[in-house]
């Protein structure tokens, strides 16, 4: 669920103080490890992390007028998430990820970028910072470029082509 909070401090001063501890805990660990030339605002309606225009000019793809997004934090409905982009974009650094959380006994509740937790106890944190601290902004930009070319060269499925596909 999206907050209309137009600052990282109004979002968390509006969650449940139970809500509101947890996400400035990891709040913590993400600005503690986060790499010179990313920028914490507000984004999508949650806490954003991302590369700022004046470091990448051409912005989010989807949305140029969105700087790159990097990180989400977010208080959703039944769980908190932090989003990671940088391991849904790299099956090198998601395998690292899913490995490195493995050791730690704690058990991941992962979507594509999401990892979903209800409490603080949830979560690798030392896991979480190392992920951040592992993806300074030019090796993002770099990633994040090769995945648009490369989703950009593959064919793409008309209508017509999959009704020829099914009627031969």
């Amino acid at each position: 669920m999206q907050s209309k909070a137009q600052t990282v401090h109004q979002y968390l001063a509006d969650l449940p103080a139970d809500r509101r501890a947890v996400l400035e805990a990891v709040r913590a660990v993400i600005l503690k490890n986060l790499p010179k030339g990313y920028a914490e605002g507000m984004q999508y309606g949650m806490i954003g992390y991302f590369v700022p225009h004046s470091v990448y000019p051409p912005g989010y793809h989807c949305d140029p007028k969105q700087p790159l997004p990097f990180a989400g934090l977010a208080s959703q409905k039944n769980h908190m998430a932090i989003y990671l982009m940088c391991v849904y974009g790299d099956r090198e650094h998601e395998a690292w990820f899913r490995d490195a959380w493995a050791k730690t006994g704690k058990k991941l509740d992962m979507g594509k970028s999401c990892v979903r937790f209800r409490k603080i106890d949830d979560l690798a944190l030392d896991v979480l910072g190392k992920t951040i601290k592992r993806v300074p902004p030019k090796k993002f930009i770099k990633l994040y470029e090769a995945t648009l070319a490369a989703t950009s060269k593959r064919p793409k499925k008309t209508a017509s082509k999959t009704a020829a596909k099914g009627k031969t």
